[in-house]
């Protein structure tokens, strides 16, 4: 077994843990909202129409600053929408998302949810279609106690005492082509560099975000922070940092490594950042924001485009990722990843918080649970589901045959327990926890035989798998000829026999695959 050594010194600090590296994210953008954090209707709706089931898993994640209200929707937003009765506030068009906005939520609503979630505000303005005076008008309708029209105007629809609100995002991903209102650096910036100072001039204790690279693959990337720094450093406080990650074509390994491209990400920023500060000959450093950041499965994103004119649903089903372990490892990464840059990382926001991309899941009339994989009762139907769980030793190839590599220990999947369960000195590829549908011959076997483990062992010389039809269980045939196949031996498993194991069938009668091997692998799909 390989060992690990951990040196800690508490002579060579990295720097402080601030809260607000815990932070998420808010759009109104598909169920997010509406029939996610407010469902009047709803059983759990409280008098404001806020769902405290959704509400008491926000604050067992423990969220330290919320991000509000996009994200790409906020460069269409109209503040002024979002504020006064309900009964009287307009409806409009999301152009970003190709939706309805009806406005029954609107700052003073998010606000009051905020408090019960026990969360900070982090309010983008928009400057895609707005600029510097629509700013200053929301800044002083939220941070002024009173005695201007628009402070006055906040105490009349019912909120006495001011937002306070103490970090403003200067636009969202300026630099994408996708955006209402993209501008180039050299305009985004000198919006930007205006818009900051006049906010300043008005509230001198506010914090502000300048827009970066909506990511490292943007080809302005590094040359889109210099630019937009040169006009903006001496009034702007965080640089903001985007990055998604996902499985590329089952590069599992790359996957895995997500966490290395955004530690890349983080140094050419601030390494860019620092560059402009050293031109100007300036001590202040420029901190990041990381306003954006999780596993996102962009590649099955459909373009959303209404297909006639009156074709604009109100919160319709968007970027509704189901994640699996492997996916949750990833995170995990990503964010031990920000907090050994927690000197320069002053803020982070997951996106988002529900049913978009999201750790918790709702669904309309329905609970709201922890995200995490779910099965399909249609699919359970029609094939087995299969899943397995991988705690190999080896860092081979994915190439590398079965036979060559050993795990440390054989780890049982969540209540799977076996009846009998190899010793942890058996030498394994896996260990497998299997649950099928009564159309497929390992689902009787599984049924006859409940919760047994199936240890792969590495004595296996030939790759022969097993007939499916339950009248095939001593006979051989070749990988081609049974493609759902999944194991083989000479017979049926006996008492103290292991199974020997080559190929992993996907449980829908699809082709088979050849167990990769790898540090860690995820349930089959």
């Amino acid at each position: 077994m390989t060992a690990a050594r951990l040196t800690v010194d508490p002579r060579f600090p990295i720097g402080a843990v601030r809260r607000r590296l815990f932070g998420g994210f808010v759009e109104h953008l598909g169920r997010h909202v509406y029939d996610g954090i407010y469902e009047p209707g709803h059983a759990e709706a409280d008098e404001q129409g806020f769902r405290r089931d959704v509400l008491e898993l926000v604050r067992e994640l423990g969220v330290s600053m919320i991000r509000y209200p996009g994200g790409n929707f906020v460069s269409g937003f109209r503040w002024e929408d979002s504020v006064g009765p309900r009964e009287q506030r307009p409806r409009r068009l999301d152009l970003a998302w190709h939706s309805t906005e009806t406005n029954e939520v609107g700052l003073h609503e998010f606000a009051d949810w905020l408090d019960k979630a026990g969360s900070e505000l982090m309010l983008a303005v928009n400057l895609g279609t707005r600029g510097v005076l629509e700013a200053l008008d929301l800044l002083e309708y939220s941070n002024v106690p009173g005695g201007t029209a628009l402070s006055q105007q906040r105490i009349d629809n019912g909120r006495a005492e001011p937002f306070d609100v103490r970090v403003w995002c200067l636009g969202n991903e300026m630099d994408g082509p996708w955006q209402l209102g993209h501008r180039s650096a050299d305009d985004y910036g000198t919006l930007a560099a205006q818009t900051a100072k006049g906010m300043r001039q008005m509230d001198p204790s506010i914090e502000l975000v300048v827009c970066g690279s909506s990511g490292a693959a943007m080809p302005t990337f590094g040359e889109w922070e210099r630019e937009v720094l040169t006009h903006t450093y001496d009034d702007v406080d965080m640089i903001s940092c985007h990055a998604y990650y996902q499985e590329h074509d089952g590069d599992i390994d790359s996957f895995l490594a997500s966490a290395v491209d955004m530690d890349r990400f983080i140094e050419a920023v601030v390494a860019t950042a620092d560059h402009v500060g050293a031109v100007r000959g300036s001590d202040k450093k420029i901190d990041i924001s990381f306003d954006e950041w999780n596993v996102w499965y962009i590649d099955r994103v459909e373009a959303v485009k209404p297909t006639a004119i009156d074709d604009w649903p109100i919160a319709p089903r968007l970027l509704e990722d189901v994640y699996s372990a492997v996916d949750a490892v990833v995170f995990g990464s990503l964010l031990i990843l920000l907090l050994t840059h927690a000197d320069r990382v002053a803020s982070a926001s997951l996106a988002q918080l529900v049913n978009v991309i999201a750790p918790i899941m709702t669904e309309p009339g329905g609970p709201a649970w922890r995200g995490r994989r779910r099965s399909s009762p249609s699919r359970s139907r029609r094939a087995s589901r299969r899943a397995t769980r991988f705690v190999c030793g080896s860092k081979r190839p994915r190439s590398t045959r079965p036979s060559t590599a050993r795990c440390r220990r054989w780890m049982p999947w969540p209540r799977m327990t076996p009846r009998r369960a190899q010793p942890r000195s058996s030498s394994c590829i896996a260990v497998a926890a299997t649950r099928s549908s009564s159309r497929s011959t390992s689902a009787a076997w599984a049924r006859s035989r409940s919760r047994r483990l199936m240890c792969c062992t590495t004595t296996t010389p030939t790759p022969a798998t097993r007939s499916t039809t339950p009248s095939g269980w001593g006979r051989r045939r070749s990988r081609r000829a049974s493609p759902t196949a999944s194991c083989t031996s000479p017979s049926r498993p006996s008492r103290g026999r292991h199974w020997r194991c080559v190929a992993w069938a996907d449980g829908r009668g699809g082709r088979s695959r050849r167990h990769p091997c790898t540090s860690l692998s995820a349930p089959l799909r």
